[in-house]
């Protein structure tokens, strides 16, 4: 039975029993002359007694680890005691049976103590223990320790991953808008360099530091100055004077960009365009015509606000002509586009051979834009350098092809339009051998350029009006443009590339709906009008043609490394199916045919044979 005896404390420390195995099994009475532990007291006043108590492990609290040991034996035996896991030898002989420890550490302890009577000699452990440490020091304790320092570390990465992001994310803004920034001044630098410089000249001294000089074979120039500016500007305010120059060459300027005109330089009261350059078309007298038109509208409602106010007025005098110039770019430091060779000369010399407010051209002009333009002969006339000239003055837009407000009307575009078709179909045909893949051996500048002469040939024997016309020959050019960009989807990267391309050349958007709608009706296979008929025909074309094996092994190349393969049965029956389904539409087409469609499947059979 094991009692406890309070001194002064009900309780100073709480003690815990853990069975960890008998290491001595209880006893009644010792071994004769084996001494016996009597008490343990804990802290001076906690009393355990221990007489005939079983040898179990006490645990003991760390607030209670000072312990002392009250042993009994006979009145002659002397003691050694030894406290394994605290002394480090045995203590000297004793009469006295108590040995106190005070301040012990956390740890296991076992009592053991070395007794003589005078006759016998023996050695026995009385007691073991165990001192927990504190509760900071405890296994649990050390875990959390180990969890919160974890969870600290974890928190401290996870901070520094969150402060590494947000100046990541702080970085990413800056260099966002310091790149927007770099755009933004690169946009105003290059439309300042365009504004010098024509786009693509500019593009290519960016690219390779200088641009080449080019000769342009169909240009015209238009030279204007103001009659009796040396005058005017003698009596004039200079503020003033400046100022209404700038204000006639800012609109002259919104008139050549409007019309697809390149201004080379002013000069003083002088004004320099030319058009066809850089970008090359058969448009350009035509353009730079009504350009000098509506300068000189817009100067004569000058003049007449001038008159009203009582100031000086400004009369224009403006000189056109035709020919061949030599373009590029002058200078290293401050750069400047121009123009060299006769023609310019020439433009120059109808401009001072011309009169105030009047636009005055040459024979050769003339030649280019009299179905446009009503225009009045003046005869030869003497150039200095230059012998006499033919030289017209312009009038104005004949009357059939202007409206009320005598500016061109739907019928002088559609003249226009007829004009440009050929234009277009040279940039085509340019796309078709710089940019088309290698492998379109079928779907190429050929076969366009087929398409386009079946076209017009079919349009003019069926007499299609000249709108109609145009829609065909424009939808006929840019029937198979789409297998250059998306060989999958070759309708629908026609249409999109119409929406791209015509309106830089002036047309509407009734035209190129008109356009794409007769492509998608060709690769849909539904033919609506005369226009769908003669398309159809156009691009069948080849199907009653004696090259039309040749064609055909050559279209089976191009699908095979597009990734469409067929054997060689599978193909000829497609062919076959395909010359029956598309029979030629229209009566001329029928006429124009070379090789039948039965005899074409007959070549078929023979050449799988």
């Amino acid at each position: 039975m094991l009692a406890y005896r309070k001194s002064n404390n009900l309780l100073l420390f709480l003690v815990l029993f853990t069975i960890a195995g008998s290491l001595k099994a209880g006893v009644s009475q010792a071994n004769e002359g084996e001494p016996l532990l009597k008490r343990v007291i804990i802290n001076g006043d906690s009393v355990l007694n221990a007489d005939g108590m079983p040898l179990r492990e006490m645990i003991i609290d760390f607030r209670h680890h000072n312990i002392a040991f009250d042993i009994v034996g006979s009145e002659s035996t002397v003691y050694q005691y030894y406290l394994d896991g605290y002394d480090t030898k045995w203590s000297d002989w004793h009469e006295l049976g108590y040995k106190e420890y005070t301040n012990l550490p956390p740890g296991r302890y076992f009592f053991n103590v070395r007794y003589y009577t005078g006759e016998t000699t023996g050695e026995v452990m009385l007691f073991y223990f165990r001192v927990l440490p504190l509760w900071y020091f405890s296994t649990i304790a050390i875990i959390l320790y180990i969890a919160a320092a974890m969870l600290l570390l974890w928190f401290w990465f996870a901070f520094q991953r969150l402060r590494f992001a947000r100046t990541q994310h702080m970085l990413e803004q800056i260099i966002n808008k310091r790149t927007e920034d770099l755009i933004i001044e690169k946009e105003k630098s290059d439309n300042l360099l365009a504004n010098v410089l024509p786009k693509t000249t500019a593009s290519e001294i960016m690219e390779k530091g200088k641009a080449a000089k080019i000769k342009y074979n169909f240009v015209t120039v238009l030279f204007s100055d103001i009659q009796g500016f040396t005058k005017i500007a003698e009596e004039t305010n200079p503020e003033t004077l400046i100022d209404e120059l700038d204000k006639f060459f800012f609109y002259f300027d919104s008139v050549v960009e409007r019309l697809g005109i390149e201004k080379i330089k002013t000069i003083g009261d002088a004004y320099m365009c030319a058009g066809g350059i850089p970008e090359k078309n058969r448009t350009n007298p035509v353009e730079v015509v009504l350009a000098a038109l509506e300068m000189q509208a817009y100067m004569n409602r000058v003049k007449e606000t001038s008159e009203l106010e009582g100031m000086k007025y400004w009369d224009i005098r403006i000189g056109i002509h035709t020919g061949t110039v030599v373009a590029g770019v002058v200078g290293h430091k401050k750069l400047s586009y121009d123009i060299w060779g006769d023609t310019v000369n020439t433009a120059s010399r109808m401009e001072s051979s011309g009169e105030g407010g009047k636009i005055n051209i040459s024979g050769t002009t003339y030649e280019f834009v009299k179905d446009f333009f009503i225009c009045e002969h003046r005869g030869k006339m003497p150039v200095k350098y230059k012998g006499e000239l033919d030289m017209y003055f312009v009038k104005g837009i004949i009357p059939e092809l202007k409206d009320e407000d005598g500016k061109p009307n739907r019928k002088f575009l559609l003249k226009m339009h007829m004009i440009r078709l050929q234009d277009i179909e040279e940039l085509v045909i340019k796309m078709f051998d710089d940019e088309a893949p290698p492998d379109l051996y079928f779907h190429n500048s050929a076969i366009v350029k087929n398409i386009c002469a079946q076209a017009e040939l079919l349009a003019t024997a069926e007499k299609i009006n000249n709108e109609d016309f145009v829609n065909l020959k424009l939808a006929a050019i840019f029937l198979f443009t789409g297998y250059i960009n998306d060989y999958e989807k070759p309708a629908e990267a026609a249409v999109k590339m119409v929406g791209e391309i015509l309106p830089g050349y002036g047309f509407s958007p009734d035209h190129m709906a008109e356009v794409q709608r007769l492509i998608q009706i060709s690769f849909s296979g539904r033919y609506e009008t005369d226009t769908d008929n003669i398309l159809h025909d156009s691009r069948y074309d080849y199907l009653g043609r004696v090259d039309y094996l040749k064609l055909t092994e050559k279209l089976l190349r191009e699908e095979s490394e597009n990734g469409i393969t067929h054997s060689r049965e599978e193909w000829i029956e497609i062919q076959k199916t395909l010359l029956k389904k598309h029979g030629f539409l229209t009566r001329t087409a029928r006429m124009l045919r070379n090789v039948s469609a039965e005899d074409q499947i007959a070549a078929l059979e023979q050449s799988l044979s």
